[in-house]
Order: C-alpha cells, then sequence, then structure tokens
C-alpha cells in the first residue's frame, strides 16, 4: 500500500535560500530512489517562510530506504541548525490518488 508524507520545513529568514538549495538536492537525489514514486517540492504562501514537500513511496520499506539514504542523512546533518522550528511530518495512505504515468 503506497505511504505519502507531508513534511512543512521552516527555516530561519538568514538560511532561505540554503536551504531551497538543499531541499532540491534532496529531490533530485529522491526522484531516483527504488519505490519512490513522488518527490515534489512547494513553497508556502501566507505568514512565515515555509517550504512543503510532497512525497509518496511505494511501502513503507521504501521510506525505510530514503531515511537511510546517504542523501538524505546529508541533507539531516548540514541543515539542522537553519531551521526556525522542527520539521512536521505528517504520513497518510491514499484513498483516491490520480493513476502514475
Amino acid at each position: 500500500m503506497p505511504i505519502a508524507i507531508f513534511a512543512t520545513i521552516q527555516p530561519r529568514p538568514e538560511h532561505r535560500d540554503a536551504t531551497e538549495q538543499a531541499l532540491r538536492l534532496m529531490v533530485a537525489h529522491s526522484r531516483g530512489e527504488p519505490g519512490n514514486l513522488r518527490y515534489d517540492l512547494f513553497i508556502g504562501e501566507g505568514e512565515g517562510l515555509a517550504f512543503e514537500l510532497f512525497e509518496l513511496y511505494v511501502d513503507q520499506a521504501a521510506v525505510e530506504a530514503h531515511r537511510s539514504s546517504a542523501h538524505y542523512q546529508a541533507y539531516r546533518a548540514t541543515t539542522g541548525q537553519w531551521l526556525a522550528a522542527p520539521t512536521q511530518v505528517q504520513l497518510a495512505h491514499p484513498l483516491d490518488i490520480a493513476p502514475f504515468n
């Protein structure tokens, strides 16, 4: 069963550009992972600066492989001090999603 992850990343204003660059690198690497169906980056609108990630994996094993990957571990080690708040992560199981092309 696919697993969706919604993550909100709130960088400190002075680290906005560096955080975006790190996230774009994560996107490039993560899209090529076995078991990854989607890895999309958004910038939030409204109060406060926030990046939003939408991730979709084929199963829990693919999620765990992503979290164990060298690029994910490097991202976490690099950006930890750049964030204004802990990353908010929500997991969900799709009920009705469009087919993959």
